[in-house]
């Protein structure tokens, strides 16, 4: 039978929600094409422990590499462990989240391996036996569908895009040989600065509230953070491009095809007035509400909910409400 391997994710000692996404998709695909559903994950020598909450999201076999020099992340450590598992269990597809070490690994595979790479897909289907990868193109404006003329498909696939959901299976766990040399080492991460302690990471948060360049300035951003404050611990800020490019808010909150790509339960579009660029990082979410002062802002076309006003007003008398709602 044929198999599917999804490449997991571990940091600080802890499975990243990007792998039971990864492992979803690989679950999905599998069902159509009739393989089963394998798992890799690389980590310290504890790592081992966390491998069987990877049969939680369907894997039947989870793949180990626990060594103490992978305690933290090297690409071409990584690379080589990797490589040479696929290159002897001749998989039929490999998934790779399409994350930050998820975009460095995959590339460094696929080039060891002489294979090609389909890159940040955002939707998988299966057509006569071949799997057809979707991916956006042309910063978000159009979507290319391809297949990949090799016997092992590498695709990476934009987290937040495949919902994770739980399929329980029986994990088997196997240890993968750690094949990296000393020259796979050369290069190492020697410090890990963390973000500010209480700041959740808008790719992980249920409810995002986003600021366009229609905020006029970071004066402004305190409109925003009364809102989140008045939602609760489970917000989180997030941007445009325009206005991390202006300087006004860090990188690590930009949402789009060029930031993060997030699929909150709720969202919110503040001033922002939906360039594809945006839409791109954000369609997926579940409730989206726009505030824009132009009814005519593109926005409006996918939120859910559109309000149009001038964000000094509208802002302080939503947050108001929230805060009463919470009272109550």
């Amino acid at each position: 039978m044929s198999k599917i391997l999804a490449v997991a994710e571990q940091r600080g000692g802890a499975i990243r929600s990007v792998s039971h996404e990864v492992l979803t998709a690989a679950r999905t695909v599998a069902v159509s094409v009739g393989a089963d559903v394998h798992a890799a994950l690389i980590g310290p020598a504890a790592i081992g422990s966390l491998a069987a909450d990877l049969g939680r999201f369907g894997a039947a076999t989870v793949h180990v590499a626990a060594d103490g020099a992978f305690a933290t992340y090297s690409g071409d450590a990584f690379a080589a462990t990797l490589a040479e598992h696929i290159r002897d269990a001749g998989y039929w597809a490999v998934f790779f989240p399409a994350s930050a070490m998820g975009k460095d690994l995959a590339p460094r595979v696929a080039a060891r391996l002489d294979l090609p790479l389909a890159t940040d897909a955002t939707a998988l289907d299966v057509d006569n036996g071949e799997l057809v990868i979707e991916r956006p193109i042309l910063a978000g404006r159009a979507f290319a569908r391809l297949t990949i003329d090799a016997p092992t498909r590498l695709v990476s696939l934009r987290p937040n895009t495949f919902r994770a959901q739980e399929h329980a299976a029986a994990a088997s766990i196997q240890t993968m040989a750690a094949t990296a040399s000393s020259d796979d080492r050369r290069a190492v991460i020697t410090e890990v600065t963390a973000a500010a302690a209480g700041n959740l990471d808008v790719a992980e948060a249920p409810i995002i509230i986003s600021g366009g360049r229609g905020m006029k300035g970071p004066e402004n951003w305190h409109l925003l953070e009364a809102l989140r404050d008045a939602l609760g611990a489970r917000a989180a800020l997030g941007a445009s491009r325009a206005v991390v490019d202006a300087g006004w808010r860090p990188h690590a909150e930009q949402v789009g095809q060029t930031g993060k790509t997030v699929s909150p339960n709720l969202y919110f579009a503040v001033a922002i007035s939906g360039a594809m660029q945006h839409l791109a990082g954000m369609r997926s979410s579940g409730t989206i509400v726009a505030i824009n002062k132009d009814p005519d802002a593109p926005i409006f076309k996918v939120a859910d909910y559109g309000i149009v006003g001038d964000v000094h007003d509208v802002l302080p008398a939503l947050t108001s409400a929230i805060s009463a709602m919470e009272n109550t």
